[in-house]
């Protein structure tokens, strides 16, 4: 079993310890010496061991998504407790966790009823970067840092809520689990959950990086008999075809749009799109992609900041559905634990979506393989 050492006598106490700070967009990100405050009451401080990194922080460095800067990124992190604030009862200091950018506070309507997962207390709509109470628990050369999503897990150390913490097993290797905070849950759910895709169905997954992948392996154990991968970046190819993927499809070399090429290659369209890039355009071609008279659409990318989707409303008169999620629909501190444990009891595998470790210093080189598309995922490893 992995054994971590926690250094209890910096309990209440502030941490200094290293970050990756995103001082401004379109830059590299600069490895600092940052200030991170004890917990509050409701809020957990975690020694992080392993993030992944998402394609959603590329997009926020880009300037995409609106979020404050200077920021400390990174939302799919695996760590150790460290300390507590007052009140907070569900985990303890030494205990295995994941941290989530979409919190579950067991007590909104959208938390107790049985769909969906969007909690009113989310950080992602409208992001300010601060905690609950409005303020931050980061601090860099005398100024104030600004979280993401209310996880930041480039940084040695994080604090958060106890409201977007969930214990895991013991036994779960923390360098993989870590992209059980977002790729996983969210593609798998995008087709359990959202999706629910059914055996001998046909599908089109625009995009093959961590989530896309993510979604290809889950329509392939759903029992779908045909999965159209389509990218730009023919490199990511060969490994969709290893995931599941049947024909791959580059847009920039067909001579009509992909939707109609996915129309002749099935007949009448898919059964099941998903669109996992993030783009307006590749988000009307999967739907157009779809059955005209019962095809699901499944958007899990996420648009630029202020974006408008526009289509002509005759594509789902016939039947269309047009649906989302975030994180797959699932209640992050109640489902994705259990997500965990059927890893660690060898139920699934997601062993194949990290294709690349680095140590946490060569956090730019990760972003390098996350733009040029030589990885699915990429985690980086806290240790020294």
């Amino acid at each position: 079993m992995e054994q971590v050492s926690l250094a209890t006598k910096t309990s209440g106490n502030i941490i200094r310890c290293r970050a990756a700070v995103a001082w401004t967009t379109n830059a590299p990100l600069s490895i600092e010496e940052v200030e991170v405050d004890p917990p509050k009451a409701g809020e957990v401080r975690v020694k992080i061991i392993a993030s992944g990194i998402c394609g959603t922080d590329n997009h926020t460095l880009e300037g995409k998504m609106k979020t404050p800067f200077p920021v400390i990124l990174g939302h799919e992190g695996a760590g150790v407790v460290e300390s507590i604030g007052p009140g907070v009862t569900t985990v303890k200091p030494g205990d295995k966790v994941l941290m989530f950018p979409l919190p579950e506070c067991r007590e909104c309507f959208y938390c107790l009823y049985p769909k969906g997962n969007f909690c009113e207390k989310e950080n992602i709509l409208s992001p300010t970067g601060l905690m609950l109470d409005g303020t931050s628990r980061f601090t860099c050369r005398g100024k104030k840092i600004y979280n993401i999503m209310g996880t930041s897990t480039f940084t040695e150390y994080t604090v958060v809520h106890e409201i977007a913490v969930a214990k895991i097993e013991a036994a779960a290797p923390m360098d993989t689990v870590c992209i059980m905070s977002c790729a996983v849950p969210t593609g798998f759910g995008a087709v359990f959950n959202t999706a629910q895709v059914t055996p001998g169905s046909s599908c089109v997954v625009f995009g093959l990086g961590g989530i896309g992948s993510a979604i290809v392996m889950a329509c392939k154990a759903s029992g779908a008999c045909r999965i159209i991968g389509v990218d730009i970046n023919e490199e990511k190819f060969p490994r969709a075809r290893a995931l599941g993927v049947t024909d791959c499809l580059n847009p920039n070399k067909l001579m009509k749009p992909v939707h109609e090429v996915v129309k002749e290659m099935t007949g009448v369209g898919v059964d099941f799109a998903f669109e996992a890039i993030g783009l307006i355009e590749t988000m009307v071609a999967a739907l157009k992609s779809c059955n005209r008279s019962y095809g699901v659409c499944v958007i899990m990318g996420v648009a630029p900041t202020g974006s408008q989707l526009s289509f002509d409303p005759l594509v789902l008169l016939p039947g269309r559905t047009l649906k989302s999620s975030v994180l797959g629909g699932y209640k992050t501190r109640d489902d994705i634990p259990k997500l965990v444990t059927d890893y660690v009891q060898k139920k699934i595998n997601i062993d194949p979506l990290i294709t690349h470790r680095l140590p946490f210093p060569k956090i730019n080189e990760g972003f390098r393989l996350l733009r040029e598309g030589k990885c699915i995922r990429c985690v980086l490893s806290m240790r020294p």
